[in-house]
This record gives structure tokens, C-alpha cells and sequence, in this order.
């Protein structure tokens, strides 16, 4: 028969005084989960930069082929009515 070790006891360590950090809800299927920050919430963040980056060079872009098409259209009207 093998004889059993005793067990050590942990050693506990003092509690620092920072309040401890919330853990996340974990996320099981098919429960309800409220979430920490609401989906329709007003905050400007750093995905909201790359969308506004994105639109403003979508709208100059569009600008530009849009310039270029009058820019050939009066010419082909030139050309045309010679």
C-alpha cells in the first residue's frame, strides 16, 4: 500500500488594496446576457476614425470621376458640334 502524503496547506497572500477587477459575464448558449456597454451608445472610438477616413476619401474619389466625366462630356460636346 502506498502512504498518502500530507497535503501542504496554500500560502494566502495579502490582499492588495486595488479594488478587484469585474469579471465579464460568461457568455452561455441560449441564456440571456446583458451586455457591459449598450450596442446604440454614442461614443466616438477608434473604429469610428477609420469610418469617417473611409467616407471622406469614398466622397473625394466620387468627386474626382465625377469631374473627370463633365471634363469628357464637354469635350465630346465640343467635338461633336464642330
Amino acid at each position: 500500500m502506498v502512504a498518502k502524503r500530507a497535503a501542504k496547506k496554500p500560502v494566502t497572500k495579502a490582499t492588495s488594496k486595488r479594488a478587484a477587477a469585474k469579471k465579464p459575464a460568461l457568455m452561455k448558449s441560449f441564456r440571456i446576457y446583458k451586455e457591459e456597454k449598450p450596442f446604440t451608445r454614442v461614443q466616438l472610438s477608434r473604429q469610428t476614425l477609420y469610418w469617417v477616413i473611409l467616407l471622406a476619401f469614398i466622397v473625394v474619389t466620387q468627386l474626382w470621376i465625377l469631374k473627370i466625366q463633365m471634363d469628357i462630356a464637354s469635350l465630346t460636346a465640343l467635338l461633336v458640334n464642330q
